[in-house]
Formats: structure tokens, C-alpha cells, sequence
């Protein structure tokens, strides 16, 4: 489930709720009680991780190891 981040224009009030994406959005400030609480917009925070290759893997100038035709863009047959 998604965390938003919330922000009520009332009081300052933040907070990050755990939430459903087919939840409604919560309408009332938990702090004051008022009802101009809104979702606020915020850079996601993940990382990919495990096995996989990404823009790093070929810093050293070597393509990929593909076999015969190439790979794509830039390999040779």
C-alpha cells in the first residue's frame, strides 16, 4: 500500500497516512479538525535492487554479453 503525505492548510499540520489507492482521500485534519487537509505531491521513495542491469552496469565502456547478432542499438553482428 501507498504512503501520502498529507498537509492542512489550516493549521501547517503534516502527516503521512498508509492508504489504499482506491481509498477516498482523507478530508479532515487530525490535528485541528479542519477540512482543507490535502494530499500534497512527493518524490516516490524506492530503490531498485536485486538482479538486473541498469544504467551503471556498462560505465566501463563494454556493452553486454550478447551472443551473435548484437543487442540492439550499438551492437555488432
Amino acid at each position: 500500500m501507498p504512503i501520502y503525505e498529507y498537509r492542512c492548510e489550516a493549521c501547517g499540520a503534516q502527516k503521512e497516512h498508509l492508504q489504499k489507492m482506491s481509498d477516498d482521500p482523507i478530508a479532515q485534519c487530525p490535528a485541528c479538525g479542519s477540512n482543507q487537509y490535502s494530499k500534497q505531491l512527493s518524490a516516490a521513495g524506492f530503490q531498485l535492487k536485486g538482479n538486473g542491469w541498469y544504467v551503471t552496469d556498462f560505465k566501463n565502456g563494454s556493452g553486454p554479453a550478447c551472443g551473435g547478432g548484437g543487442c540492439g542499438n550499438g551492437g555488432s553482428a
